[in-house]
């Protein structure tokens, strides 16, 4: 949408006011006995109010109504939204899925929150530990529905088709090649203009953090003057026929009914808000001699665990960058992991598996299942003349990594129809290249 606006920076402490109400933050207090026009403070709280300064999240939002002015919460169908990691068989085989279908609009409305499928996770939200991996395939805009999430937070990656998300803090438009995180308890809503595809990475129990940079230095991977977060606009409008409210709570989905619009935020400050990031401005780190460095040089965001060095979830990208080094198979290394590695393709062909890996479709490595190049890449590259060249032009491939042991539901393993049976063949035709003979100094 032209003309949008946003503040600048990660983690912030942002100020933000409609400019059609100036004025409507209050001046040296958070809630004075009665706040400009009238309006309601309500708090946002994004951490416990105990937590060290430099992990305290929160907002006040100056509202023409507040949010608890509602309907009482009943139980709704969640469609293909699940918590239940045990309802299949455990399965530490490759997974890959072809791109995830997106309904027609002419044979079924499909808006962002019933577009949601959940395809692999770990852990309870009861307990705030844990994550869920969602795919959205959806053609519809949300019409007076919100959803907000008590379990975590959401970062959203658009694969095909961008997305308009209303937030409580202002609108933030997110194209394919951005990602978006809406955090725990933050109220949304998601317009789209066709038929729309991406991925969702919730995160129970903790916040998306910056990784620390260590002997990187003071600058690289992605700067935080790069994010974005949207502006203060409000709506004051009545809803006679009704507005729901759809809450994920435990797992479950559930929804209330009220009168007016949600998005009624005048003003706010804090924090703790909604933000975006263009993965184009991503500084990219790589090795310049010989070897590989390891992925997480290209994380974007972390969602640390309490051990140190160790994730619940990584969200990490591979960007359009040069391949410089000598002496070196260029492309990933086969690999064993204790992470689960979880892959999406939004535009372009993945560098290790140019054929059958595709945009809107996925990929899963569970913990230390063998994984690498496929047969045609590996003779390939081993014979390849290695100058400086491109990689991955035109392409954004990117993985959720996380410490935790991940289930495949049983949308994800068999409903979607999406699964890739013939994933192992890649691996097939690679054959040995022992020679006994071989000598020091032998070609």
């Amino acid at each position: 949408m032209a003309g949008l606006k946003y503040l600048t920076g990660f983690g912030n402490e942002f100020a933000s006011e409609d400019p059609r109400c100036p004025g409507a933050l209050p001046e040296g207090q958070n809630n004075p006995q009665v706040c400009p026009y009238g309006l309601y403070a309500e708090q946002l709280s994004g951490s416990a109010f105990t937590c060290p300064r430099s992990a305290n999240k929160r907002s006040w939002l100056y509202r023409i109504l507040p949010s608890v002015r509602h309907k009482p919460f009943t139980a709704m169908d969640r469609g293909n939204l699940t918590d239940n990691w045990d309802e299949v068989e455990p399965d530490p085989n490759q997974l890959r899925w072809l791109p995830f279908i997106i309904p027609k609009a002419s044979e079924k409305k499909v808006d962002f929150v019933t577009g949601l499928h959940t395809v692999c996770g770990a852990g309870d939200a009861k307990s705030r530990n844990g994550i869920a991996i969602h795919v959205y395939t959806c053609n519809t805009s949300m019409i007076d529905r919100c959803f907000y999430n008590s379990d975590g937070d959401l970062l959203i990656v658009p694969q095909q088709g961008e997305i308009l998300v209303t937030t409580e803090f202002g609108k933030m438009m997110v194209e394919p090649n951005e990602i978006c995180v809406v955090q725990q308890g933050m109220r949304f809503s998601v317009d789209v203009f066709g038929e729309t595809r991406g991925y969702v990475l919730e995160v129970y129990g903790t916040h998306f953090e910056l990784p620390d940079l260590g002997p990187i230095g003071a600058n690289g991977l992605a700067n935080p003057r790069d994010f974005l977060v949207p502006v203060a606009w409000y709506e004051d409008r009545t809803v006679p026929s009704g507005y729901t409210v759809i809450n994920k709570y435990q797992g479950k989905l559930f929804s209330a009914r009220q009168d007016f619009s949600p998005f009624n935020v005048v003003a706010w400050h804090g924090n703790y808000t909604p933000y975006k990031y263009n993965l184009e401005n991503f500084m990219v780190i790589n090795c310049v001699a010989f070897d590989h460095a390891d992925p997480s040089i290209f994380t974007v965001l972390t969602a640390k665990s309490t051990r140190p060095g160790v994730a619940i979830a990584d969200f990490v990208i591979f960007p359009p960058r040069w391949g410089v080094a000598d002496h070196t198979f260029r492309p990933p290394y086969y690999h064993r992991n204790c992470m689960s590695e979880f892959m999406g393709l939004i535009k372009g062909h993945y560098e290790a598996k140019e054929e059958g890996f595709l945009p809107g479709g996925a990929s899963l490595h569970s913990m230390m299942t063998p994984h690498g190049p496929d047969a045609d890449c590996f003779e390939k590259n081993s014979s390849a003349v290695l100058k400086p060249e491109r990689v991955a032009e035109g392409t954004m491939a990117f993985m959720f990594e996380s410490s935790l042991s991940m289930a495949v539901t049983r949308w994800g393993l068999d409903t979607c129809q999406r699964l890739d049976k013939s994933y192992y063949k890649c691996w097939e035709p690679l054959k040995s290249h022992f020679n006994p003979n071989w000598r020091p100094g032998s070609q």
